[in-house]
C-alpha cells in the first residue's frame, strides 16, 4: 500500500509554504499527501496581505472525513491560527490516533506577518505538544515558548532541552536563524542532544523553508525511517531544495522542491 502523510496547515496561493509546499515534499519522496486547510492567506513572496481562518468544527470534520477513510500514516500541523482551532485538530489527533505527529509551531510568515493569536500560544503547548512526535521550531518561535532570547549555539541547546520539557517527544531546534557559516539544527530527545549541521546557503529565496522541512520530516517517518534518519535525510533535501531554487517573485522566493 502507497504511504501517506497529512498536512493541518494554512494555505498559501503563491506555494511556496503551507500545505502546497507540503505537498510537494511529500510528493518528491513518494508519499501520498492528503490536505485540511486551517486558514486561507492572501500572500505573495513580498508579503501576507489577509489571513482568513477557517471554522474550528469544519477543521475537525476535514481530518475526520480523513480518517474514516484512509489510513494516516503520519501527519504535521503548520500554521494553525487561533486557541480554537488548536484544540480541535488536538482533539481529531486523539480520537484518531494520528502518529507520527510532527508540529511546526508556525507563528508568522517569512515576510513578519502573524500567522497565530499570540494568546493561542498556551493552548498550542499544552494541548498538542504532548501529543507531538516532534516540534520543529525556529529560534525566534523557541523564544516566543521560552520567554527569553536565544544568542548563540550554547543557548540554542540550552533552549532545546527545555523545550523537550514541555511535553514533545523530541525537538528539533532550527539553527537558520543563528549565526555562522554552518546551519546548525539541534535534535534534542530523552537520549540526549545531536546536532545536524550543513553549509549555509546564501540566497534570498527562503520561502517555505521550515514547512518544507517539517513536510519532508513527516514523509520520511510516515515511510518508517527511524526519527533521527528522517531528520538528516529531511535537512540534506532542505540544502538541495535552497541550491536549486528558481528565480521567482520579487521578495523571498519559493525552493525548488523537486531538488
Amino acid at each position: 500500500m502507497m504511504r501517506t502523510a497529512l498536512t493541518i496547515a494554512g494555505s498559501d496561493p503563491f506555494g511556496g509554504a503551507g500545505l502546497q509546499a507540503d505537498l510537494k515534499a511529500f510528493g518528491r519522496f513518494g508519499v501520498y499527501g492528503m490536505a485540511a486547510p486551517t486558514l486561507l492567506t492572501v500572500q505573495n513572496t513580498l508579503g501576507v496581505k489577509r489571513v482568513e481562518l477557517l471554522p474550528p468544527e469544519l477543521v475537525y470534520e476535514e481530518i475526520a472525513a480523513i480518517a474514516e477513510d484512509l489510513p494516516i500514516h503520519a501527519a504535521k500541523t503548520g500554521a494553525l491560527g487561533s486557541a480554537p482551532i488548536i484544540a480541535k485538530v488536538a482533539e481529531a489527533v486523539e480520537r484518531f490516533g494520528i502518529r507520527p505527529l510532527v508540529v511546526d509551531p508556525v507563528m508568522v510568515a517569512k515576510s513578519g506577518d502573524p500567522l497565530l493569536d499570540p494568546s493561542a500560544v498556551s493552548t498550542l503547548v499544552e494541548r498538542l505538544f504532548p501529543l507531538a512526535t516532534l516540534i520543529t521550531p525556529n529560534r525566534m518561535e523557541a523564544e516566543v515558548l521560552l520567554g527569553r532570547p536565544i544568542r548563540g549555539l550554547a543557548e540554542a541547546e540550552e533552549a532545546a532541552r527545555d523545550l523537550l520539557a514541555l511535553g514533545p517527544r523530541a525537538v528539533l531546534l532550527k539553527g537558520g536563524h543563528l549565526e555562522g557559516e554552518e546551519a546548525v539544527d539541534l535534535l534534542a530527545t530523552e537520549a540526549g542532544l545531536r546536532r545536524f549541521s550543513a553549509p549555509r546557503v546564501r540566497t534570498r529565496n527562503t520561502h517555505g523553508t521550515g514547512c518544507t522541512l517539517s513536510a519532508a520530516i513527516a514523509a520520511l517517518l510516515a515511510l518508517g525511517r527511524p526519527l533521527e534518519e528522517a531528520v538528516a535525510e529531511a535537512k540534506a533535501y532542505l540544502t538541495r531544495a535552497l541550491l536549486a531554487a528558481p528565480p521567482l517573485g520579487h521578495g523571498h522566493g519559493p525552493l525548488n522542491h523537486l531538488a
